[in-house]
């Protein structure tokens, strides 16, 4: 669309300046600072656009096109030319679940007919609307016929030329993103574990599916901005920082050694609930820490610093990339924010506490409390101000757990109702996640009852990789590096892919068992699956470099009815991306790549790629179009792995 505007405008542009010649009007183009007559500036203009044109088009070829989005702007012309009264008609095309009816349909003939139905008392059969809308189809470069089928349905059949272009284009030019127009900022908040407690198996999913939600806008082209929303702020610091005095009074000049933070800060507790003088302490240590004094800022960071250290080994050992940015950032901001919801009248006092009603919602906001404090509900507020109006958010997306909805459902109204954002002009979502279960299906614990700790489960997986590749013998075909490098690879992808391949908005059974299974919709499977693809082509002797050749080169046959099929679900990989996108919901990465694996199998049970000889088992034929296939699939299938965070090995 953007092309066929920037076109026209071309077209407009030269007809002006032939306009304009005939009266003799053009001279030399001048510099910039001289445009002073209309020709000049039309002239200036003709070349700027022409030029932009071209720098788009060339990031264009190179990007991968989305094929459900091509054939949207087709039937879309179509139903406009078809019934040009029609406002906002409904437009629906998808992908055929059958070869029979085509590769995709166009089932927008029966939305139609209700329409006229309802707003204009005209009963139209859909199949009569659909024979409408094909005859208007304009001329494209990747329909090859359309057929009509049953009530109504528009079956569409792809131009084999146009998908073997597409994907020798993918070949040479790599999975590139379809082009997203004006780049926009994107700010992801996830993990967010509480300083002095571990990260449990609760903080698994937020940090996992954020970190792929991060991964997907910037292969996107969006800019991205990870924040790690810590609980580094609050009346929890005060009993750590009198328990720390105690413990190790001599903290300010010998670093205290506080090896176990958790058990740290069961003690604190302990004493806290328990001794009333240590409670008073601790209320004091609150109030000093807050003024700022610089002993126990001292000792805030020392207790930070512990935790820290803790967290990183854990995202280190998932490849996790996250700036900080707690609770404590925001405290300075919490004032104004208290001061500004007052000044526009949307404060009550309830029992000493400021609160803010939000219609709709029948739980207000606490913004202070009645001993002057914040609380989480202030600070969220400020967060969410903080992204918006400092930060440029055009998208911000909180991964929390499902528990926290209401919450957020609230501070997001909140901004709205003091004017912070415009829905309609900046998306701010919550994508909520289930809980994380026990194969006895109740919430994930330890056998004595503890929250599983989350750097014990990544242990056990390492274990349990090992296990299973010894058990499969592969320590006798592997070097020590490549069977360290498969453990860590399936042990901390597949952790990954089984919360990944869940819809996050259901709880999900962890079960180790089924995550390491070879067989199914698991990351043990598709690792093993992409391994064997990429050895295709070096058990054939066909290096990298043969490959870019051919791909240059050799047309991609796609006679057979599997190297069709594939094709296809190959170039699916930019529409799939586009609804994760959309909706967040990453499992639908997760179908495709499995549905791409089996279609591979398929093909590659039917189609020979490498032909020998019987009896010597030499290579007599290699058929190079599909080994590109091979080639095809693999790059799609690393670039969906790097999406999810998963890596894959050479040997496995």
């Amino acid at each position: 669309a953007q092309f066929a505007f920037q076109e026209n405008e071309i077209k407009l542009l030269t007809a002006e300046i032939e306009r304009l010649k005939n009266f003799g009007c053009l001279g030399v183009s001048p510099s910039l600072e001289g445009l002073r007559d209309e020709n000049a500036k039309l002239k200036y203009r003709l070349n700027f656009l022409k030029k932009s044109l071209q720098e788009e088009r060339s990031k264009s070829v190179k990007s991968m096109i989305n094929i459900n989005s091509c054939l949207q702007e087709i039937f879309g012309a179509a139903i406009q030319a078809a019934y040009p009264d029609l406002e906002n008609p409904p437009l629906v095309v998808t992908p055929s679940q059958q070869p029979k009816f085509g590769d995709y349909q166009c089932n927008s003939a029966m939305g139609i007919s209700q329409i006229l139905l309802k707003t204009r008392e005209q009963k139209v059969i859909p199949r009569e609307i659909a024979e409408k809308i094909a005859k208007n189809i304009p001329a494209n470069d990747c329909i090859e016929k359309v057929e009509i089928a049953g009530p109504g349905f528009i079956n569409v059949h792809l131009r084999k030329d146009f998908v073997s272009k597409q994907l020798s284009s993918l070949l040479i030019n790599g999975v590139q993103p379809p082009a997203i127009g004006k780049r926009k900022k994107v700010v992801v908040d996830f993990s967010s574990p509480n300083i002095a407690k571990e990260m449990h198996v609760g903080h698994l999913r937020s940090t996992i599916i954020g970190e792929s939600m991060c991964r997907l806008f910037e292969f996107a082209g969006y800019d991205v901005l990870r924040l790690n929303h810590l609980g580094d702020w609050g009346t929890q610091f005060g009993m750590l920082i009198a328990h720390l005095q105690d413990k190790f009074p001599d903290y300010l000049t010998v670093s205290p050694p506080i090896g176990d933070l958790q058990a740290f800060y069961k003690e604190s507790k302990r004493r806290f609930d328990t001794e009333e003088e240590f409670k008073k302490r601790a209320y004091q240590c609150v109030v000093l820490l807050q003024s700022k004094n610089p002993d126990f800022i001292k000792a805030w960071n020392l207790i930070c610093d512990v935790s820290r250290r803790e967290f990183q080994k854990i995202y280190n050992c998932l490849d996790i990339t996250i700036i900080e940015r707690g609770e404590s950032f925001y405290h300075e901001m919490m004032k104004d924010i208290v001061k500004e919801f007052e000044d526009k009248g949307f404060v009550q006092v309830d029992d000493g506490r400021k609160v803010v009603f939000v219609p709709g919602f029948p739980v207000p906001l606490t913004i202070m409390k009645s001993d002057g404090g914040y609380t989480y509900d202030t600070s969220d507020l400020a967060a969410l101000k903080h992204r918006l109006c400092e930060e440029k958010g055009d998208i911000l997306i909180y991964v929390v757990d499902s528990g926290q909805s209401v919450h957020f459902q609230t501070v997001f109204a909140a901004g709205q109702m003091i004017g912070w954002y415009d829905p309609k002009v900046t998306r701010v979502a919550h994508a909520a996640f289930g809980v994380v279960l026990g194969e006895d299906k109740k919430k994930f614990k330890t056998r004595s009852g503890d929250t599983v700790r989350l750097i014990d489960l990544l242990e056990e997986g390492l274990k349990r990789a090992m296990d299973k590749l010894k058990d499969k013998e592969r320590d006798k075909v592997l070097t020590p590096e490549e069977l360290k490098a498969a453990q860590t690879s399936v042990a901390f992808g597949c952790i990954k892919y089984a919360d990944l391949s869940h819809n996050r908005l259901n709880d999900y059974v962890f079960s180790f068992d089924k995550m390491l299974d070879d067989r199914g919709n698991t990351a043990a499977y598709l690792l093993y699956a992409f391994t064997r693809i990429r050895a295709i082509a070096r058990l054939a002797n066909i290096d990298e470099q043969m490959l870019r050749k051919a791909a240059r080169e050799e047309v991609l046959v796609l006679d057979h009815e599997k190297e069709w099929k594939l094709g296809k679900c190959i170039l699916r990989f930019p529409e799939i991306l586009q609804k994760i996108l959309e909706d967040l919901l990453l499992h639908t990465l997760c179908d495709y790549l499995y549905e791409l694996a089996t279609t591979f199998t398929e093909f590659y049970d039917s189609c020979y790629c490498v032909e020998k000889d019987r009896q010597t088992g030499q290579i007599v034929k290699v058929n190079m179009w599909r080994l590109l296939l091979c080639e095809a699939t693999a790059t799609v299938m690393a670039k969906g792995f790097d999406i999810l965070g998963i890596k894959p090995v050479q040997r496995m």
